[in-house]
């Protein structure tokens, strides 16, 4: 079974490079999977816990589609099911905050000094834009109309399960 954390704030690395070079050290080195994605798009720790747990499964059953873990949690998170398609949930050049999703096994889980080089917290938690999600993730507004703004994590979800419907 996984233990699945979750960080939230800024990138301690300015560099795109730099932070995915720092992610991929610190997860060989740990055990860990360790996946940053872009938090503005992420509507909820259940949405990131939900799709990791989906991720992990696909791999454990050998049903993943992408070969890295942590590839397959941002495929599964943004309900994609093309990796190609879940890129805008990752961390680009312009990206203010990230939400790290780290998932080991067995205690493996990296320590404080070494998360601390990857996001700098910043005791916002999960704080997500709507119209920012709506867009990313095909919402229309009727659809939001429809179940009413505060049920705009079921919508992202949903997406997330329907993501393995269409292989």
């Amino acid at each position: 079974m996984f233990d699945i954390r979750l960080l939230f704030g800024r990138p301690a690395l300015g560099d795109r490079e730099e932070l995915i070079s720092a992610i991929r050290e610190i997860s060989s080195g740990s055990g860990c999977i360790l996946q940053a994605l872009n938090a503005d798009l992420v509507v909820s720790e259940r949405h990131i816990r939900f799709a990791t747990e989906k991720a992990l499964k696909a791999f454990s059953e050998g049903r993943n589609i992408a070969k890295d873990p942590g590839m397959e949690i941002m495929r599964y998170a943004s309900g994609e099911r093309q990796i190609e398609r879940a890129f805008f949930l990752g961390v680009g050049s312009d990206t203010e905050r990230i939400a790290l999703v780290i998932a080991g096994g067995g205690g493996c889980l990296p320590d404080e000094a070494e998360l601390s080089r990857l996001v700098l917290p910043d005791g916002r938690g999960c704080s997500f834009s709507a119209p920012a999600v709506m867009k990313a993730f095909n919402i229309s507004a009727e659809e939001l109309s429809v179940v009413g703004e505060e049920r705009i994590e079921d919508l992202v979800i949903e997406r997330v399960t329907l993501a393995d419907t269409y292989r």
